[in-house]
């Protein structure tokens, strides 16, 4: 359950030494009457960004996603006052920052959010002189949308995080990503990062209908898509998504799942087998975070990469702090520093 419901019953079990080891609600809170954290709790020197919920649930029904059943398929929003009050608070807390917005998928309310929400933070952020850069989850559909892409870019948001998953259209079938099917999604990433967005990718591996070609497959397309941070995993079955119960009924689960989405100990059986799963992960992996794909990577997504100009943007101590520290670390002590060095140059 949220803690919206259970944290109230939890702490007063605790108060009186009845506390249970786990507490379960039934339906879903209303997020608008949640609490604004009190940010002066923290020591905010030892965080490099703060996060942020406008929404809860995701429209889609991914096979191997429990978003769903956390939170719900019906996105449930705050509204524009709410999620300001939220930034105002951290604002006077002074924070100056990055600020996550950790929504399953920011535009599961695609309309809401081009009425209300984006023209609100940019307001507000223009009148601060623009303190926060926003980052967030999305699906592959903000693409498709011009408007939205231009609200948010200019609400403040550098980065989103998409879910690709794979570029298998049988895998992508198989697994119900429907709403990456039957799109270029190397021109629908190129076109977010034109519009001012750094794309994030999320990639999996392990599929039945993943093919021996999928290894190969999937560090071209990251390579050609200027996606530099791509988090690759391999394919797990979460507890009660429909990944689970079909493979349960295949007998094909091995084990509990960890909740560790980043381990290849995955909890299936799968059909290419465990090794020739694992050694196409490493495979994948050992490429494109070797420095010189890395700096082609890079490379690549400057030049698919529009800033906004219209809006101005404050450096960052963090970002100078960070980029002080590169020249030492990647520059000068790595193995890799001759690619860090043609990087700079070619940037000059």
């Amino acid at each position: 359950g949220e803690a919206e419901m259970t944290l109230a019953p939890f702490l007063h079990d605790l108060e009186n030494g009845q506390a249970k080891h786990i507490y379960k609600s039934d339906g879903f809170p209303d997020i608008a009457d949640s609490s604004i954290p009190d940010w002066e709790l923290l020591d905010m020197r030892k965080y490099s960004s703060m996060n942020i919920q406008y929404s809860r649930g995701c429209p889609y029904n991914c096979e191997f996603c429990d978003i769903i059943l956390l939170n719900g398929r019906i996105p449930r929003t705050k509204s524009a006052e709410k999620l300001i009050a939220e930034m105002e608070a951290l604002y006077r807390a002074g924070w100056r920052g990055g600020v996550f917005i950790v929504d399953d998928n920011f535009i599961g309310n695609k309309t809401k959010l081009k009425r209300e929400i984006l023209p609100a933070i940019a307001e507000w952020m223009k009148d601060r002189n623009y303190p926060f850069v926003f980052n967030t989850e999305a699906s592959i559909d903000l693409s498709d949308d011009d408007e939205l892409m231009r609200l948010m870019v200019d609400a403040g948001f550098g980065t989103v995080f998409v879910g690709i998953e794979t570029t298998e259209e049988e895998s992508l079938a198989e697994c119900g990503k429907y709403q990456n099917r039957n799109r270029d999604l190397l021109s629908s990433v190129r076109k977010m990062q034109e519009f001012g967005l750094q794309v994030q990718g999320g990639f999996i591996v392990g599929f039945d209908h993943d093919k021996p070609s999928v290894f190969q497959n999937m560090i071209d397309f990251i390579q050609k898509s200027g996606i530099v941070t791509a988090m690759v995993g391999v394919l797990t079955a979460p507890t009660g998504t429909r990944l689970f119960q079909r493979l349960k009924e295949e007998n094909r689960i091995a084990s509990e799942f960890s909740g560790n989405n980043t381990s290849i100990l995955t909890n299936i059986v799968p059909k290419m087998g465990l090794n020739n799963l694992v050694d196409g992960y490493y495979k994948i992996l050992s490429n494109v975070y070797s420095p010189k794909p890395y700096r082609q990577r890079v490379i690549t997504f400057l030049k698919n990469y529009k800033p906004n100009s219209s809006r101005h943007v404050r450096p960052l101590s963090d970002s100078l702090k960070a980029f002080l520290k590169s020249l030492w670390v990647i520059g000068i002590r790595e193995k890799g520093r001759m690619n860090y060095w043609l990087l700079l140059l070619w940037t000059a």
